[in-house]
């Protein structure tokens, strides 16, 4: 729909360093040589951090900033009230199904109870799981479509303990058109994700690449959203369209929904182009940026070849260490997790 609200590199050299344009003064992308010009950013209005961190380790992490020392969150007495997360963005590989699978198994090794929503027809996060999205009976698309089939009978375990599974397949993108004609569609994942609340303490929802009625549907269904990047210049271009997309749903359809935070992926600290990328990102979104910065390592492909996470593939990996920071950070930013 075109205007509405429904809407995936690397580049060889950092383009010439420009001012960071301020809100209310749009660059003028329309120009030709946009390749010289500082991504677009978002209007945002200023908010109090939810981080509440009063220690500091006093070393500079790669965001810049000092990193806060970051506790092992509470344990959890009672499971339910699930926090809904969305993993958002739409560009292709910049790591939504990687965080949601290993934010997922890191909340769980700190006792929560964990439900991954695969909601992209490429069903990445099954496959990342071991899962044949070819051999399943009953996906989330059942689940949207057909009244009679509970959430009970599509979950799945995911094979890691405490961490559930709602999978998916090429059928779900048939549910976008099916979805046109349906009243109140956009809260169509809302109503069949109403039964997990009450049993899960995160909900964890992978997102396709596209700012599509699915996308739409997640973002309605959540209470925050995180939004993995890329630390690549083309990766930075299209979050200015992202943001818009999340401030519309926030007022059209869900008036509770947050940014939970921006998390820089595939970070190379060797090269200046990620470190000025990094730099960039931080003084677009300011403490929106996790502290938390995910580099690139092999072993998250082995991980995905072996169909587990990270945390139980190569647990005392770097990238094993950083999810389980990020897990950290995401309970102390969200008191509800």
């Amino acid at each position: 729909m075109v205007g509405g609200i429904y809407g995936g590199s690397s580049a060889p050299d950092m383009p010439p360093r420009a001012p960071i344009p301020t809100p209310g003064n749009d660059v003028p992308l329309g120009t030709e040589d946009a390749m010289t010009l500082q991504f677009p950013v978002p209007e945002r209005e200023p908010e109090p951090s939810r981080v509440s961190v009063q220690t500091v380790s006093g070393d500079l992490g790669p965001t810049g900033r000092p990193m806060p020392v970051l506790p092992d969150p509470k344990p959890v007495v009672q499971h339910g009230n699930a926090r809904v997360i969305s993993m958002c963005n739409q560009k292709g590989g910049v790591g939504k199904t990687t965080t949601t699978i290993n934010l997922g198994a890191a909340l769980a090794e700190f006792g929560r109870k964990v439900l991954l929503v695969d909601f992209d027809p490429q069903g990445s996060l099954s496959v990342g799981l071991g899962l044949n999205p070819h051999e399943m009976e009953l996906t989330v698309y059942n689940l949207l479509m057909d009244p009679e089939t509970r959430l009970d009978e599509v979950v799945v375990p995911s094979g890691v303990p405490g961490m559930d599974l709602l999978p998916s397949n090429i059928d779900l993108s048939a549910a976008e058109v099916q979805l046109v004609h349906e009243v109140a569609r956009e809260q169509t994942l809302q109503r069949v994700l109403a039964p997990a609340i009450a049993e899960y303490d995160v909900i964890l929802i992978d997102c396709q690449p596209s700012l599509g009625l699915l996308t739409v549907n997640a973002l309605t269904a959540s209470h925050g959203v995180i939004v993995p990047l890329e630390c690549e210049y083309f990766a930075l271009r299209g979050v200015a369209l992202l943001k818009a997309t999340i401030d519309k749903v926030k007022q059209r359809l869900n008036p509770n929904l947050e940014v939970d935070g921006v998390l820089g992926t595939m970070y190379d600290g060797r090269t200046l182009h990620g470190r000025e990328v990094l730099e960039r990102l931080v003084q677009a979104w300011g403490d929106q940026v996790f502290h938390t910065v995910i580099r690139r390592t092999v072993k998250f492909s082995d991980s995905t070849v072996a169909g587990e996470p990270i945390t139980s593939y190569a647990s005392g990996s770097s990238g094993a260490e950083a999810y389980r920071q990020l897990a950290k950070e995401v309970a102390l930013r969200c008191p509800d997790v």
